[in-house]
């Protein structure tokens, strides 16, 4: 099965982790330029003050800010069509809550946006990819407040009028399902719970969690509207860290746990936005949680009006759930699971399942009925560069190669499929540890852990193979 005309190769990234330039061109500080470096098992830390003599991988992160031209062009080298990437909210409103945008901040991305258009790739742009101002979490506890809304469509409205001809292709909030789970709070939504200071220290509340994320469908389903009367050429879509996720056994309490971590995960988030209304089983886990979600008298009719265009989602590994409480668990993408028997795992324990990507294509699908998009997908590993200076990531180029043949059989399943953006096609920081030592990309970049490196660019094995699969668009694999 061959894919379509026009399918979008290419790759994605976000600027929290691949921009840099945190205090350059009038931006503000982002919650992402709070957090200190880690590893895989020292969590990272979120300071409200700065500290001194204190890592923070975000502050220069591997500085596309500096380096836009020739990444661009090396996407270009590999013929991208499209290129994945989010504007930092803090660069055009540095507080959040200013009442006029930073010019500076809109220039760059004009800047970058030329430039993508000077090699023909379409820029897919996340809008709020872990990114709010932290002077929303100072003055709101960010999202958790249903005054950001209104900061946010600001926002919204500035860069959907100055990039209305730049710009086709949108994402509201980059997967919007981390707020169904105790780690997104501060990563997706800005808040801090009190004494919270690392990513996993067990503070938690849903009720907080879930109105925040009502929230935001609010201010999803109103930018959706929004962008539509600014330019009725707009594609605006949700996205989703999909939890792919098994039952254990079949025992019947295996079948339903896994069940409801699917429909809790992913389902009340998708059906939200593209159906425009909680589904049926959300009441009761609500009732079960003693959640009760603050709802205005319009947002019923809001949901309903702003469904979005089209779902895109990450994927990297399946999960498996066991009613069990002594079968052994790993760990993975935001929520771990029972260990798999039938699959290996990568350097971070995370258990690679292609299949998986064919079946959660073809759930999405028959669910939804709109067009996917795979826009995350990778594998982040420990590369050696060699003595001659070559990176030899034929794992990388296995990994990628298993899903996307299984992409093709979800396309000869009859899936609407219309771009894959692989993640992190640029060696960039890790969201969860903060490390670089876990790289996705095809082009390696001359950074460690400790912020050392002079940032020099150097393709890996993997470029020229995934110039090949682009050229061939995805027969030669």
């Amino acid at each position: 099965m061959k894919m379509r005309d026009g399918f979008f190769w290419g790759g994605a990234t976000a600027a929290n982790q691949f921009e840099g330039g945190w205090n350059q061109g009038g931006k503000g500080p982002s919650t992402s330029d709070m957090m200190t470096g880690g590893t895989h098992t020292t969590p990272r830390r979120i300071t409200p003050v700065l500290e001194e003599g204190t890592y923070y991988p975000s502050h220069e992160a591997v500085d596309f800010y500096g380096h836009y031209k020739e990444d661009i062009a090396m996407m270009a080298e590999m013929g991208f069509k499209m290129f994945r990437m989010s504007i930092n909210w803090s660069r055009i409103y540095p507080s959040g809550y200013d009442q006029e945008p930073n010019e500076e901040g809109l220039k760059f991305y004009d800047d970058v946006f030329a430039e993508l258009k000077k090699h023909n790739i379409e820029p897919l742009v996340t809008i709020s990819h872990y990114e709010t101002p932290f002077g929303l979490t100072e003055k709101y506890n960010g999202w958790a407040s249903r005054d950001v809304i209104d900061h946010f469509l600001r926002y919204c409205e500035t860069i959907f009028n100055r990039y209305k001809n730049q710009v086709k292709y949108w994402l509201t909030f980059n997967e919007i399902n981390c707020l169904t789970m105790p780690l997104g709070a501060y990563m997706a939504a800005g808040i801090l719970f009190d004494g919270k200071t690392e990513l996993t220290d067990g503070v938690d509340s849903p009720q907080t969690r879930f109105q925040a994320l009502h929230h935001q469908f609010v201010a999803s389903a109103k930018a959706v509207k929004l962008g539509h009367s600014i330019n009725p050429d707009f594609q605006i879509g949700c996205m989703i860290a999909f939890m792919t996720t098994y039952p254990n056994t079949c025992n019947p309490n295996d079948i339903i746990l896994a069940q409801k971590k699917d429909q809790i995960s992913n389902m009340i988030c998708g059906d939200v936005q593209v159906r425009g209304a909680y589904p049926g089983f959300a009441k009761r886990f609500f009732e079960e949680q003693g959640i009760k979600l603050e709802l205005h008298q319009e947002d019923e009719r809001t949901l309903k009006e702003g469904t979005v265009d089209f779902y895109s989602f990450s994927y990297y590994m399946s999960i498996v759930e066991s009613a069990d409480p002594a079968v052994e668990k790993v760990g993975g993408n935001l929520l771990g699971g029972v260990k798999n028997p039938y699959l290996e795992a990568s350097d971070w324990g995370w258990q690679i399942d292609p299949q998986g990507l064919r079946y959660t294509l073809n759930h999405l699908y028959d669910r939804y009925q709109i067009p996917l998009m795979v826009v995350e997908n990778g594998l982040g590993a420990v590369d050696v560069v060699e003595e001659d200076g070559s990176i030899n990531d034929d794992y990388r180029i296995n990994y990628l190669r298993d899903h996307i043949v299984q992409m093709k059989e979800a396309v000869a399943d009859g899936v609407d499929l219309i771009a894959y953006t692989m993640w992190g096609c640029i060696d960039l920081v890790s969201a969860s540890t903060g490390e670089m030592k876990k790289r996705y990309g095809f082009i390696h970049v001359n950074k460690d852990n400790d912020g050392n490196g002079d940032l020099s660019r150097t393709p890996k094995k993997s470029f020229y193979w995934y110039k090949g699969v682009i050229a061939s668009n995805g027969e030669q694999l």
